[in-house]
């Protein structure tokens, strides 16, 4: 009796971030900015990025716990806000209407998520890292060509991919308990 009450708190205290999270939102918030990143330019280029994402993180948030998870994935979307709220994007011809649509997706994409987890809580160091880098050796080098930031928003567009893949399985995952 004591070890199925134990386990009922270690399984409300792993998964209570998890399950206040309404995931039908995010996903189709998630499915939108995926959208929207594909539409706001041409194809995407064949370039490849002079920074590849660090592989031990990868490896690391596959086998953390679920809140880190959340925050990883969080702030993943807020170094992506970042890099297209703090450039000069005046050399790319995107489409207005739909980079301001995949801006805006992105930042309730981080809403949600921050009703999920504390705000006060910050990924890996290595995380903000990789996306200083991207600026550095992207759109530094070159000045914020617009090959620059197309690079850049496949570099997004892959990064995208990548939480919406963690976010599916951790989904998957959560179905699996119930």
């Amino acid at each position: 009796m004591m070890s199925c009450i134990r386990l009922f708190f270690i399984l409300c205290s792993v998964l209570t971030p998890a399950l206040c999270c309404d995931w039908r939102h995010y996903r189709r918030y998630s499915n939108n900015s995926l959208t929207f990143i594909r539409l706001m330019g041409g194809p995407l280029t064949k370039e490849k990025s002079p920074v590849p994402f660090p592989e031990k993180l990868n490896k690391l948030i596959r086998n953390a716990e679920v809140e880190t998870k959340l925050v990883f994935i969080r702030d993943n979307l807020k170094e992506i806000a970042h890099l297209y709220h703090h450039g000069n994007r005046s050399s790319v011809t995107w489409d207005t209407h739909t980079t301001t649509k995949f801006l805006t997706n992105i930042d309730r994409q981080i809403e949600e998520l921050n009703t999920c987890v504390s705000t006060n809580k910050t990924a890996d160091h290595r995380l903000r890292k990789y996306y200083k880098r991207l600026v550095t050796r992207i759109l530094g080098h070159t000045g914020g060509s617009t090959s620059s930031w197309e690079l850049l928003r496949k570099e997004t567009k892959l990064r995208l991919d990548h939480l919406d893949l963690l976010v599916t399985q951790f989904i998957d995952h959560l179905m699996t308990l119930h």
